[in-house]
């Protein structure tokens, strides 16, 4: 290839590749691939969609409606995370977002995220401010972590520094994303975000939210629940099992050897005695058989995937660790999130 060539090769590269992992998305779909394509950004951004063996009329619409698209029609359901493996695959972008099909942007919101990869030296996982789609309400701007990790929504605009940015609007360098392995296609869905978000700070990079500029998100319309309705928190056991199931597996491959011996025998201790508490409270044992014993049993049938697992992302742990756990707060979240709303409401 020529030089002319090449350097036109380059210049019609798009800086960010936008991801998104489409199921079931008819009502949200439109909104989502919009906000993308009106987005004023001078470096070029290309869209890509994954659609994962919808069964209603979203396929259709980004066929007929978004011609820019990139579309991956999938046979089967290959799941959230493997579906965004398989874009971020064929992305040709520097950058690469990872939107969920029931999240828009605000006008802003990728020149936003390109300032906040370059103020923190351009290697880091970036995150946007996030709102709630139908009241506006701001939700976070990136969260922090207890020590189960857990998150924490930090409502400051002064802190930058977060523990993890949700996986509904999740921004790296291709360079990042091909260093921490991508997601594990393994989790299916839930806890992507905070794999990837603490397998970059144990690199030493930065989790960072940018000013200005966020996205509107329809928390729980693809998966059910994680929201607050009415003053209770609503979820439901599918959510609540793998939420559970995939944060012990973040502790097993990413926890410093220090923080394993010490609070993963706490936590599971901790998790057997909610979902006991659960079962009194409730009397039934649905909660247990539906999301406390699948966890465990889960856990124990990978014991040793997870372990071989962890010793291949040996390379993920290079920070010490008072540096890797500074965005850690001390009280476990599920305390004061008790004390606020009572019981959860699983369905």
């Amino acid at each position: 290839m020529s030089q002319d060539a090449s350097a036109a090769a380059q210049n019609t590269r798009p800086y960010f590749s936008v991801c998104v992992a489409n199921y079931n998305g008819e009502t949200v779909i439109r909104d989502c691939l919009s906000s993308v394509l009106s987005q004023e950004w001078e470096l070029g951004v290309e869209l890509l969609v994954h659609d994962d063996a919808s069964t209603d009329n979203s396929l259709e619409i980004i066929r007929n409606g978004f011609p820019r698209a990139r579309l991956v029609a999938s046979r089967e359901n290959a799941g959230f995370c493997e579906s965004n493996n398989r874009l971020a695959r064929i992305a040709q972008g520097e950058v690469l977002l990872f939107l969920n099909n029931d999240a828009r942007l605000r006008p802003g919101a990728l020149a936003a995220l390109a300032r906040c990869l370059k103020e923190a030296g351009g290697m880091a996982v970036a995150g946007l401010p996030q709102y709630h789609a139908g009241t506006g309400a701001l939700l976070d701007r990136g969260s922090l972590l207890d020590p189960f990790l857990n998150s924490v929504p930090n409502l400051s605009p002064s802190r930058k520094e977060a523990g993890m940015v949700t996986g509904a609007c999740l921004c790296l360098p291709r360079a990042l994303w091909e260093a921490v392995g991508g997601f594990p296609p393994w989790f299916g869905s839930l806890a992507e975000d905070l794999f990837v978000s603490m397998a970059a700070r144990g690199l030493g990079f930065p989790v960072r939210v940018a000013e200005g500029p966020g996205f509107d998100h329809w928390v729980g319309a693809q998966l059910g629940g994680g929201k607050v309705e009415g003053g209770r928190l609503r979820t439901t056991f599918g959510r609540r099992a793998k939420t559970e199931r995939n944060k012990c597996r973040v502790m097993v491959l990413l926890w410093p050897a220090a923080f394993l011996a010490t609070l993963f025998p706490l936590h599971l201790t901790l998790l057997a005695l909610e979902g006991a508490a659960l079962t009194l409270v409730r009397r039934d044992t649905l909660a247990w058989r539906r999301v406390y014993g699948p966890c465990f049993a889960s856990l124990w049938r990978e014991r040793a995937f997870l372990l071989r697992e962890r010793a291949r992302c040996s390379p993920l742990r290079r920070v010490p660790p008072w540096r890797w756990s500074r965005v850690f707060t001390p009280v476990p979240h599920k305390i004061p999130m008790l004390l606020r709303h009572g019981m959860p409401r699983l369905s």
